[in-house]
């Protein structure tokens, strides 16, 4: 039987612990809590980092947390969540989060930039929700091409240099059997394609 990247075999091969280092080390937690500081400080610098560290408590912490909840008490595997159908339980979780920052942003009169940033956010998860009902498309290069991407916009297409590191976590992805190569590409594509028009648009 031909095995697909929606669950880890019974019996995994030794992994690569570069792989391992990448995926841990820019996993969309870490590229959230990036994503979310540099853009408060690019829209009122002292001032923004406050409301970036709110964004990233609700966008990435509470997430982080709520993921670590669940694997303690055996509702999914790991942080990654790797299988399929324990993300269609994981993702709405952290889109109530991510609601609940976008609105609290837009009640406390947040930048508009920030606003823009978290509701891309929000965008990019239905449509990830949307493609996982049927197939495993990868979060984590979804996330960290669409914070690349609204990085572009924010700072200049310099921020374009970093996506080398989107391809290091697509290579990471692939080399412990979490993902097939197109589930990666498929990944990459929809962050960037999703959350910079509607960043654009907002901001």
């Amino acid at each position: 039987m031909t095995r697909t990247a929606d669950a880890p075999p019974a019996q995994a091969p030794a992994e690569s612990r570069a792989a391992r280092l990448i995926t841990d080390g820019l996993e969309p937690k870490n590229w959230i809590i990036a994503v979310t500081l540099l853009t408060g400080w690019h829209a009122d610098r002292l001032a923004g980092i406050g409301w970036g560290l709110l964004a990233a408590l609700f966008c990435g912490v509470v997430p982080i947390l709520f993921i670590k909840w669940g694997e303690r008490r055996g509702h999914w595997g790991d942080r990654h969540v790797r299988r399929r159908q324990d993300r269609l339980l994981v993702i709405p979780g952290i889109m109530a989060s991510v609601a609940a920052c976008v609105t609290l942003m837009a009640t406390l009169d947040a930048p508009r930039e920030m606003i823009a940033l978290i509701a891309a956010m929000l965008v990019t998860l239905v449509a990830i929700l949307a493609i996982t009902t049927v197939w495993k498309v990868s979060v984590h290069t979804a996330v960290s091409s669409g914070a690349l991407a609204m990085l572009a916009l924010a700072y200049g297409p310099w921020a374009l240099a970093a996506y080398p590191l989107v391809a290091l976590v697509g290579w990471s992805r692939v080399e412990l059997r979490d993902h097939t190569l197109a589930q990666v590409l498929v990944g990459t594509a929809l962050g960037a394609a999703t959350a910079a028009p509607v960043f654009a648009l907002i901001r």
